[in-house]
């Protein structure tokens, strides 16, 4: 029954078509992440010239990702997510053309980089304000759930092995052409999908929605790109749950990426004695214990005190990466990062979830984008921050302070929240009552 849960989304025709797109796409995604590194090398790039064209795409990303929750509120999220993905077409055969007549070079690969990070600017936006006009209430935590799942084994598993395979037995180039395929047929099946009413036209979905949420979408066309993002901004400001959890992503971001990312693989050389094999084969074992969690909370209901279920996840996660500083055992780190990583999934499918369910259908683009962007803008920061940190303090220090920090803001932040959400979820359950029997009261609190 509970497997069964999992696959509900699948009932419904609109919720097929995207699912299967989003899998091929990603699944391009992570061939290109192996094609172009073996693109660069081709034309004699080295450690310099990955990182600019890398860079290119998080430019690309960062720069567009607030517009591009505005246009989801905007624009119908079917055209701007057909319209992502024939630009990703057109990229990446153009590139693929190039690269099979020879005449590549970097700076296509670097226009071509920033092109796709603009185009995932505005694709994921898009996508998390499309889910709840295809879905009912209930079925949006599976969906949630098999994006989750489908994420860590497609694109950072399955294509990225396919692509290798193609870059060792024919070419870069024909990895890239496998990756234009995968985008036409990813824009193929897209075009299958039905038109949606504008955001806010639907007349009164979510829990502000009323008798004049018809009207947004026409009240909107006519207020600046500023107007829009301040709007969703002054939501999120005014909304204590939605606050004081993205502040905590914001610290969460700042204190783990960096050490991770930038300081994992030294303790994976230096207290293992291992390699590059070895560290990746780590980073897949955090992927495998993102996606089982992904599913295992997909097959049940949301839990009652879903914001509870979703802080101790994240912070009691967390825990594990304190020790990875002093492990000299293969297998106990491997069980702090599939713990970490199994934890950080269980959490995000509920936070999307909750997004989709109590953010009002015309702001939940804008919400969406500044979710993302919370995130995207201290990545590079916590990243730089990482190896000067490491000059000055041993690296068990710092995983230490990174592994502790995270639940104790956890528990600090949700405490003033807990009658306030208590006060929301009174004041909303009315509009869930048809769909959402499963979920109780929101708590913020850590229990």
């Amino acid at each position: 029954m509970r497997s069964l849960r999992a696959l509900r989304p699948f009932a419904h025709r609109e919720y097929r078509v995207l699912i299967a797109a989003l899998a091929i796409s990603i699944f391009g995604s992570g061939m290109w992440a192996v094609a172009m590194v073996y693109e660069v090398i081709h034309l004699g790039g080295g450690p310099l010239e990955l990182s600019l064209v890398a860079a290119a795409g998080s430019v690309g990303l960062v720069a567009f990702v607030l517009a591009g929750g505005i246009a989801a509120d905007r624009f119908p999220q079917r055209l701007l997510i057909i319209a992502v993905e024939g630009a990703n077409l057109a990229v990446i055969a153009g590139i693929s053309g190039l690269a099979m007549l020879g005449w590549l070079q970097l700076w296509h690969l670097a226009l071509g980089a920033f092109v796709l990070g603009v185009g995932a600017a505005f694709f994921f936006p898009a996508y998390s304000a499309i889910l709840p006009r295809i879905l009912p209430p209930e079925d949006l935590l599976a969906a949630n759930g098999m994006e989750g799942t489908m994420r860590p084994m497609l694109q950072q598993a399955a294509g990225p092995a396919v692509a290798g395979i193609l870059v060792a037995a024919l070419s870069p180039a024909h990895a890239v052409t496998g990756v234009a395929v995968c985008h036409l047929l990813a824009f193929s099946i897209l075009n299958l999908l039905h038109r949606q009413p504008l955001p806010g036209a639907d007349g009164g979905a979510g829990p502000e929605g009323g008798a004049g949420s018809g009207a947004r979408s026409g009240e909107r066309a006519g207020t600046s790109l500023l107007h829009d993002l301040r709007e969703g901004v002054s939501y999120t400001v005014r909304t204590p749950w939605l606050l004081w959890t993205l502040l905590w992503a914001c610290i969460s971001v700042l204190f783990l990426i960096g050490p991770i990312e930038v300081l994992l693989p030294f303790v994976v050389r230096d207290q293992l004695g291992g390699d590059s094999r070895m560290f990746g084969f780590l980073l897949a074992i955090m992927g495998v214990g993102g996606a089982a969690a992904s599913l295992a909370t997909a097959s049940f209901p949301l839990p009652r005190r879903y914001l509870s279920v979703m802080m101790v996840s994240w912070g009691a996660g967390s825990l594990p990466i304190a020790a990875v500083g002093i492990m000299d055992s293969f297998w106990a780190l491997a069980a702090a990062l599939f713990i970490f990583g199994a934890t950080g999934g269980m959490g995000m499918v509920i936070w999307g979830t909750l997004l989709q369910r109590r953010v009002p259908p015309h702001l939940l683009g804008r919400v969406s984008s500044l979710d993302f962007f919370v995130s995207l803008a201290l990545m590079p920061v916590s990243m730089a921050l990482a190896g000067p940190a490491a000059e000055v303090l041993p690296v068990w220090l710092i995983f230490l302070i990174a592994g502790t920090v995270c639940p104790v803001m956890a528990d600090e932040l949700a405490h003033p929240l807990d009658h306030q959400v208590e006060s929301l979820a009174d004041a909303t359950a009315p509009a869930e009552a048809s769909g959402a029997g499963q979920a109780g009261p929101k708590q913020r609190g850590v229990t």
